[in-house]
């Protein structure tokens, strides 16, 4: 990478970008800080620098020439940001997903509102109130929006086979190989389709679908409460936009228990359905922590476990 796109984008994120497209990336990298200048220009904006990225951008922070702080996301994948400004607009009367000030198609770019700090639940490393949590899955889930005429939203089924081949394959190339068997990973996959076809139909609610505390702001002064970001929007149970809550930084069945109690209640589902969720997915969460190298783990040995 040049200079003036390193300013942008750092080494990590860049390894993540190529990962996920292809060495195509980096030319698409090279071509970013051209890209974000005539994006500046365009919507007068002063672009101060990276905001915590993702798999698939690069988010910058910036400021408004009426001095409101923003977030410029840009993104190789085409049709991404249009996908996810339609569907963040749909949920804004919650005040539960950031405002959407501008998309470019062309640039594949959502310019929106910076919320609080820019820091996400998972950089701050502290485990929210689990009502606070089921507070934020239940208003995101009783929006009023017509969810039936929005054509790129998939059933949940379709959501988990993306999730289970993706960490399949992160399983296969790194140190999960030897640490999580693949039948393990199998057996999820099949509880969670089991589990997502049992809820279609009438029962299904909008999902935000990738609810993680990686995506997941504090609403700052406003004290709008948390607020949900990088939606992959699709349709059915809403146990399972709870489910990376009951175990992020568990060390513990009994902390897993006693989060799922908490969420089952506030989100209006089974306690025992929120645990069969958790169950399926914690092959997922393994795999993750084995190739952080954290198989020496309280958390890794609980996951294994459940």
């Amino acid at each position: 990478m040049n200079d003036v796109t390193q300013q942008l984008v750092d080494e990590k994120q860049k390894e993540r970008l190529v990962r996920r497209f292809g060495t195509g990336a980096l030319d698409w990298l090279a071509d970013l800080p051209a890209r974000v200048d005539e994006l500046a220009q365009r919507w007068n904006l002063t672009v101060e620098g990276p905001a915590p990225h993702g798999r698939t951008s690069v988010v910058l922070f910036c400021t408004r020439a009426d001095g409101a702080r923003g977030v410029l996301k840009i993104s190789p994948d085409h049709g991404l940001v249009t996908s996810e400004a339609r569907v963040l607009r749909l949920w804004q009367d919650t005040r539960r997903v950031p405002g959407v000030w501008g998309v470019d198609a062309e640039y594949n770019t959502l310019l929106m509102e910076a919320v609080g700090t820019g820091r996400t639940v998972a950089l701050e490393g502290e485990v929210p109130d689990m009502a606070e949590i089921a507070a934020l899955i239940t208003d995101l889930h009783s929006a009023d929006m017509p969810w039936n005429d929005l054509g790129e939203l998939h059933p949940l089924h379709s959501r988990l086979n993306f999730i289970f081949d993706m960490w399949e394959r992160e399983r296969q190339t790194g140190p999960a190989a030897d640490a999580v068997p693949p039948s393990m990973m199998h057996q999820g996959h099949a509880r969670a389709r089991d589990l997502s076809h049992a809820e279609d139909g009438d029962g299904a609610v909008p999902l935000h679908g990738d609810l993680h505390p990686g995506n997941v702001l504090h609403g700052g002064p406003e004290q709008r409460g948390l607020v949900a970001v990088d939606p992959r929007a699709c349709i059915g149970d809403s146990a399972a936009d709870a489910v990376d809550w009951t175990v992020w930084r568990a060390d513990s069945l009994e902390q897993v228990e006693r989060r799922v109690g908490v969420l089952s209640a506030g989100i209006g589902v089974s306690r025992q359905r929120l645990m069969d969720w958790s169950q399926a997915c914690a092959p997922l969460f393994a795999v993750a922590a084995a190739n952080r190298g954290r198989t020496d783990t309280a958390h890794f040995a609980m996951l294994m476990e459940l």
